[in-house]
């Protein structure tokens, strides 16, 4: 079973409802925070979370997920539908 951390994304405007990080997935790339620092950081174990899920607009959201080479960062609309990675 996948090691998943959720984060709920209330932003009024936003298209997404929710941010999940597979953290078997993660490898520490960072890649996501060269792209979106104020909305993720590196734990102690190197692997990715969400410090503020309501920090930046969707599409900056998208192209910091879009940015992790082993997609580990999984984005869902707000009825709970995967839209990221497809």
């Amino acid at each position: 079973m996948a090691d998943l951390k959720e984060y709920k994304r209330d932003k009024i405007d936003s298209k997404f409802g929710k941010i999940v990080i597979d953290r078997d997935l993660c490898i520490g790339a960072a890649s996501c925070i060269a792209v979106s620092g104020v909305t993720f950081e590196l734990d102690n174990e190197n692997k990715v979370i969400v410090i503020d899920s309501e920090s930046v607009d969707d599409d900056m959201l998208f192209v910091a997920a879009e940015s992790c080479p082993t997609k580990a960062i999984l984005l869902f609309d707000k009825s709970g539908k995967q839209i990221f990675p497809k």
